[in-house]
């Protein structure tokens, strides 16, 4: 039978009380008697049959009718029961009963309930101070354990009831017992978990509009009323705020699968949801809290759920202050810098702010790793399914979870570094993601008692489900389960993601300004410097031709103007290739790429044939290990680049038995990959590599500015400097990247990469 059972239970309308006391149903208008618990001769004297249409008054007396009258048109008692009046002996006609009276209404009756007082029990505690006192220590708590121990010990002294647990309920619906007061010989259940069928929903769902549930005796006698439904509405009253309430079957049973004789429950509730509750057991027999008992309890538990939270926000101030300081400070580096790249790699980082084993930052079109996170690939998926399902499904832009394997099955494979994480998308386009990660934490749960026993028994209508015989200690081991998220954690990410969102949409703004301002100078300087340079090439050839005239008809010159003059030829030759480089380099990016799918065979035997001047040996001077792909490229930028890079293996080399490999890394393939100065992920990286003279490591980066040479400027053939530089610019055009793996005297091999596009998260 499935354990769906428990919750269909009528737990609102149970038709009967628990016969320690009577229960009354009056009709508003004239005060009449229209239904009565079946104990009412035993309660109050008189039988259900005899008070049925009677006048109230034959029960609590003139005084008492228009006492109730009186508070009825005057005090709020829909849904909220109030103290009505000490009912005398001479009333109930018993003999020797004193009796409590309460009243409330509820659609359209009102409920009158009368029990035992202890009224008349000397000496009398204040309870008012008690509460008082209570209450300042509650307020001097400082933290959410502390208060939750000052709760159990007060209410226990307060009730004198064996045990009195604070039963906090987790995001699943189970439950855990946080603090407990107990009698010195009984065990304790501190620190026990309960499945969440434990408590049905209707049980939980009344506690959300009641405070308190009395049960004097769990093996009590139950009276139903008389009759079971409203004769004048023919509808069953609805018994939630009745403190007689009859008990439901499967919850007497529980109490006594655990041995308890009478028990008492306050409801804790956080923003009028459930947060926990107040449990409270007794087991040396039946034991009956008297009303204002039960009024200071009840007092009791609305101050706990009013003070509760702001105890736990006092706890985690230090904490929330932190985190706040140092996202100021990442916020601060950000605008500082320009990027966010800050938040990884700077000082403070993400892992200074939330308690995190790592973090990782997607943004410029890469993963920014810190701490113990998951590989490229893996982040790479986990970012697809956050933006294309997850994200878009939250309510507000925020995934957070402790078990990340149970919505996004492959996480199971980085449970170690990842089974905890709060996401959230910087961007609104939520490409741009911050990840927290949680290492998975193999917890040891300790349940009171199998949570997957369900033990049926034969009933009425076939078998029904019974609640568990065994609360002993049961152990279960949870793996892929990270630490739980503290609510302060997740505002503060929430925070950091509103500052940033703000910010990265204020950059987007002024970049947009800043980009068509450069734009239009880039254009300006490209067309200064190419009128510069062809304006300049007429004097420069000039000079160059009267001096070579010079050298020619002057017969008889001496030895140093000679040298002059041959100088002179030097430096104009010189000059005319700084020009023509940088007239290259002001064309360079001047127009858009026109993309094609190209063989890059034919693009290396074209560059081949374009250095063909230089007598290239090409079945033996250049190696080519495997045919080279098709990829999308812009044709002449690419045959640049290709010219560029042999053309420098050509130069820089000081061996008669030059060798040059033109070749690519596929991403499957399985040898390792090269480093890069940043991650390269799922794309090709082509290489060109010459056994010349290499490169020292600390001019790796020196090599690719303008006009950088290592050597003199007729060392190696010459040359200006700006092959590498326009090397960059193509390749970066393609949203790729160039690098050189090289050291001195060990040839060199430059690296490069054309994406299309460069995106890994799509």
């Amino acid at each position: 039978m499935a354990i769906a059972s428990c919750d269909s239970e009528p737990v609102q309308t149970p038709g009967c009380v628990q016969a320690h006391g009577a229960l009354l149903v009056l009709r508003l208008s004239d005060l009449r008697i229209v239904q009565a618990s079946e104990n009412a001769a035993a309660v109050l004297g008189q039988s259900a049959e005899q008070l049925f249409e009677q006048s109230i008054c034959t029960v609590i007396g003139v005084e008492g009718q228009s006492r109730l009258r009186s508070l009825l048109d005057q005090e709020a008692v829909f849904c909220n029961p109030v103290y009505l009046m000490t009912l005398p002996s001479t009333h109930t006609g018993t003999g020797d009963a004193v009796l409590d009276v309460a009243v409330h209404t509820i659609d359209g009756v009102a409920v009158l309930e009368f029990e035992a007082t202890s009224h008349t029990v000397e000496p009398k505690p204040d309870y008012y101070a008690l509460v008082k006192t209570t209450l300042a220590k509650l307020q001097s708590a400082s933290s959410l354990q502390q208060f939750c121990d000052v709760v159990t010990n007060d209410v226990r002294g307060l009730t004198g009831l064996d045990r009195v647990m604070v039963y906090k309920f987790h995001n699943d619906g189970h439950g855990e017992v946080l603090a407990e007061s107990r009698r010195d010989d009984i065990p304790s259940w501190l620190g026990l978990h309960y499945p969440a069928e434990d408590i049905p929903k209707p049980a939980r769902a009344i506690f959300t509009k009641t405070w308190i549930r009395p049960v004097s005796d769990v093996s009590g006698a139950l009276a139903e009323l008389v009759p079971l439904a409203n004769p004048d509405t023919c509808a069953p009253l609805n018994m939630t705020h009745c403190v007689l309430r009859g008990v439901s079957i499967m919850y007497t049973e529980y109490l006594r699968n655990m041995g308890v004789t009478a028990a008492l429950t306050l409801a804790i509730r956080r923003d009028d949801k459930l947060w926990g509750l107040i449990a409270c057991h007794h087991y040396d027999g039946p034991r009956h809290i008297p009303y204002h008992i039960r009024a200071a309890c009840e007092f009791l538990a609305q101050v706990v759920s009013l003070q509760q939270q702001a105890t736990e926000e006092k706890e985690h101030l230090a904490y929330r202050l932190k985190m706040e300081g140092v996202h100021q400070v990442l916020l601060a580096a950000a605008a500082r810098d320009g990027g966010l790249a800050g938040l990884i790699n700077g000082t403070p980082s993400l892992l200074n702010g939330i308690d995190a084993g790592g973090a990782a930052l997607y943004y410029l079109e890469r993963w920014w790793c810190i701490g113990n996170t998951p590989t490229d690939d893996e982040l790479n998926g986990l970012g697809n399914w956050l933006s294309a399902v997850m994200l878009p499904a939250c309510p507000r832009p925020l995934y957070v979870t402790a078990k990340l394997a149970q919505a996004y099955a492959p996480a199971a494979g980085f449970a170690k570094v990842g089974s905890g994480l709060i996401a959230v998308p910087v961007s609104a386009n939520r490409k741009d993601l911050i990840l927290w990660f949680r290492p998975e934490t193999i917890q040891t749960v300790n349940w009171g008692g199998n949570p997957y026993d369900k033990p049926t028994v034969p009933g009425a209508n076939g078998p029904r489900l019974t609640p568990r015989r065994s609360f002993e200690r049961f152990a279960e081991s949870v793996l892929q389960q990270s630490l739980p998220w503290r609510l302060v954690e997740i505002d503060a990410a929430a925070s950091l993601r509103f500052m940033l969102a703000e910010w990265v949409a204020g950059q987007t703004g002024r970049r947009t300004v800043l980009h068509a301002d450069l734009a239009r100078s880039n254009a300006d300087l490209d067309a200064f410097v190419y009128v510069a340079s062809h304006d300049l090439k007429e004097p420069l050839r000039g000079i160059y031709r009267y001096a070579h005239q010079l050298l020619e008809d002057v017969v008889s010159i001496d030895d140093e103007s000679r040298r002059k003059l041959d100088g002179l030829v030097r430096l104009t030759v010189r000059m005319d290739g700084l020009l023509d480089s940088m007239l290259h380099f002001s064309r360079v990016g001047g127009t858009d790429l026109l993309l094609e799918q190209v063989d890059l065979n034919e693009i290396l035997a074209e560059a081949l044939d374009f250095l063909g001047s230089r007598t290239i040996d090409k079945e033996h001077a250049v190696a080519v290990p495997r045919p080279l792909p098709t990829v999308l490229c812009d044709r002449i930028r690419c045959r640049q680049i290709f010219v560029n890079l042999l053309s420098n293996g050509l130069k820089y080399s000081d061996t008669a038995n030059q060798r040059l490999e033109v070749g690519y890394i596929a991403p499957n393939d399985s040898h390792p990959r090269p480093h890069c100065p940043q991650k390269i992920l799922g794309q090709a990286i082509f290489y060109v590599a010459d056994n010349g003279i290499g490169i020292q490591a600390k001019h790796h980066q020196q090599i690719f500015k303008l006009f950088k040479r290592l050597h003199g400027h007729d060392s190696y053939g010459g040359g200006s400097g700006a092959g590498l530089t326009i090397v960059r610019k193509l390749v970066e055009q393609h949203g790729g990247q160039v690098w050189v793996d090289s050291s001195a005297g060990q040839g060199s091999t430059f690296y490069f990469t054309l994406p299309s596009k460069a995106s890994p998260i799509q």
